[in-house]
């Protein structure tokens, strides 16, 4: 046998074979099938199932991350993707969601929620509350911290006392900074 063709033989083979594994009968998630008593191709996990990642995000939800300036941006910048919608720029639940006839969110600025420990914004976020969703598909347990950091900046930017200033920035509300 001429080992050329042999190497032909055998490759072509692998090539045939190839295709026939990308083009194998299979369900889509929602197609209906005969396989199960309910007729549906997407079965819930069995009980007690738990996602290979759940332990690690319990654990990122559990530790609240040290305050730094690179978790405040990164809150920054979530709160703008994620909050906004609803709750505005400045958290005072003015977004332009509520503004087309949806429920308003409450303001972060309330006693309520400036007495709230963080965690109580990261369990919202996780969880939903009211007529908000939960976003824990969508927001990483990390950000979740950081969005919570950030509210707590922006309760303070709309709240601080005179006492916490700088003697430049009581200047500056005076009118005297310019």
């Amino acid at each position: 046998m001429n080992p050329g063709f042999a190497i032909v033989a055998i490759l072509l083979a692998a090539v045939s074979s190839c295709d026939q594994m990308r083009h194998q009968p299979r369900y889509d998630s929602e197609e209906r099938s005969v396989l199960f008593s309910d007729g549906k191709s997407l079965q819930a996990a069995p009980d007690g199932t738990i996602a290979r990642d759940a332990p690690a995000q319990r654990q990122a939800l559990r530790e609240r991350p040290a305050m730094t300036e690179a978790l405040l941006a990164r809150g920054r910048e979530r709160f703008g993707i994620y909050c906004t919608p609803c709750h505005d720029l400045s958290g005072h639940g003015q977004g332009i969601v509520p503004s087309r006839g949806f429920p308003h969110p409450p303001s972060f600025h309330i006693d309520r929620l400036r007495d709230a420990p963080s965690s109580y914004f990261v369990d919202v976020i996780t969880n939903g509350h009211g007529v908000m969703y939960s976003y824990a598909d969508r927001v990483s347990p990390a950000d979740r911290w950081a969005i919570a950091a950030y509210i707590r900046a922006l309760q303070l930017s709309q709240d601080a006392p005179a006492s916490v200033l700088t003697d430049a920035d009581r200047a500056k509300l005076d009118g005297g900074g310019r």
